[in-house]
């Protein structure tokens, strides 16, 4: 017996091959048809897309809701973060489960299951961050991968006493993922040198928020991703995808490794490629603080924003996420008054990602395709999603965004729907806008106006990549 029926007619769809006039049949949760425009068929709803993109919902791979960092928690909760990620068209984001060292890796997932179940707007998925590497951790990897759908394993060659492995324990839980298939996602940056560079400058009085970035050089990514690799090989040809790719030195060294035909992947966001060290970190006075994240902004008088637009072009850069992670200017922030090492790191960006990389579009740095590609499809292939999630084609989830190219957005945190009291981009004026957001079949978001509900987001029990060369 058939279930409720829309047809989403009159858009064209655009995926990350082609763009076709298409109209979308949906039953229930799933696509079942993908028809010629003006195909007479039954539907309970019709939802004209006249003049309007229909895409994949966006997946975000890199979000932190309710993250304990700096001594505070992000400011998004799963409810506000992924109700806000629904109405910049995103439908799945994968969130990080914090593992820290002696804590129990399985206790840790039952922690953030109970934060997220019943509170998401959209599916979601987790990463695990492995914050203590030792026989016990290892064990659970190899659980997670065939038990739990957690097949991505986050470690971090920054943060020491923090998050920080060291490179024996990064080679241990590389072997382990190379016998069990998982992708290593790897924070890339030299640490232990950062920190006595950031230890040189609180000493001279260097305190303002941009040292935040003065302290954390290209040069320290660039070394950090170049180790990775190494240890990636040495352990058998481990996947590894680097996470927040901000610089030009380290896109060479993965672009250089990628031409060997390693597994080796990486993203970038788009506070990478709009903003930047000298007009926001270095902003007059405390300012600074609110573009306070790492890998740091980098400098305008370098190359680093042009050259990750092109590693996007070339898919040397394979995904858009976000690395979603705001605190609020007031209280938050703030605790690195005087101390820039003490400003918890990170911006808020879950609901502004996909129409900062349309921009990119209009501005005739990428395709259609290719917009659709890094923020939809490779992300979803990446992380063992697809084509549930990604696609719009028979039996894929209906996570379906309508998006108006003539529409104008601008960006403000008077209007933004994430829980923080700034926004990174503030004033941004972009050509483009979200419509109408379907999750699993459901209208969530239409013409803004939010319809979904808090327990409408179901876990998504991942697979292995299925992104491997």
């Amino acid at each position: 017996m058939s279930g409720r029926r829309t047809l989403i007619a009159g858009g064209t769809l655009v995926s990350s091959t082609a763009t076709t006039p298409t109209d979308v049949l949906v039953e229930d949760e799933r696509v079942v048809a993908l028809l010629a425009p003006g195909t007479e068929i039954t539907a309970d709803e019709r939802i004209d897309a006249t003049g309007c993109y229909v895409l994949p919902g966006g997946v975000d791979v890199h979000t932190h809701m309710e993250m304990p960092f700096g001594g505070t928690e992000a400011s998004d909760t799963f409810e506000t973060g992924t109700r806000a990620a629904a109405f910049g068209g995103t439908t799945t984001i994968v969130d990080f489960v914090v593992q820290r060292a002696g804590e129990v890796v399985e206790r840790a997932l039952e922690t953030w299951h109970t934060k997220a179940a019943g509170n998401c707007a959209i599916d979601y998925g987790f990463h695990m961050i492995l914050g203590g590497v030792d026989e016990d951790s290892l064990k659970a990897m190899d659980s997670l991968v065939a038990h739990e759908g957690i097949s991505s394993f986050k470690l971090f060659m920054a943060y020491p006493g923090v998050f920080y492995s060291d490179d024996g324990q990064i080679l241990r839980a590389m072997q382990r993922a190379t016998d069990n298939g998982a992708t290593i996602m790897m924070h890339a940056e030299n640490g232990i040198a950062i920190d006595v560079l950031v230890q040189q400058a609180l000493a001279a009085g260097d305190t303002d928020p941009v040292y935040h970035g003065l302290t954390r050089p290209a040069e320290l990514e660039a070394e950090a991703v170049n180790r990775a690799i190494a240890l990636a090989k040495v352990a058998g040809g481990t996947p590894l995808y680097v996470v927040h790719v901000s610089a030009s030195q380290a896109l060479e060294r993965i672009a250089a490794e990628r031409t060997t035909g390693a597994n080796v992947f990486a993203e970038t966001c788009p506070q990478y490629l709009y903003l930047t060290l000298e007009d926001h970190l270095g902003a007059p006075g405390f300012e600074g603080a609110k573009y306070a994240c790492s890998t740091p902004l980098r400098s305008k008088h370098e190359r680093h924003a042009a050259d990750l637009w092109q590693g996007l072009r070339t898919d040397d850069l394979a995904v858009v996420s976000t690395d979603h992670c705001p605190f609020c200017f007031n209280d938050q922030k703030q605790l690195g008054l005087g101390d820039f090492s003490k400003i918890p790191n990170g911006m808020g960006g879950v609901e502004h990602r996909m129409d900062l990389v349309h921009q990119g579009v209009v501005d005739g740095k990428l395709s259609l395709q290719r917009w659709v590609e890094t923020c939809s499809t490779t992300p979803a292939r990446m992380f063992g999603m697809y084509p549930r999630k990604g696609s719009v084609a028979p039996g894929s989830d209906a996570d379906i965004v309508i998006y108006d190219p003539t529409a104008t957005t601008r960006i403000s945190a008077q209007t933004h729907h994430m829980n923080v009291d700034y926004s990174a981009f503030e004033g941004f004026e972009l050509t483009g806008g979200v419509r109408t957001v379907m999750s699993r079949g459901r209208v969530i978001v239409d013409r803004g106006t939010y319809s979904g509900t808090t327990s409408h987001g179901q876990f998504v029990r991942r697979g292995l990549s299925q992104y491997l060369r």
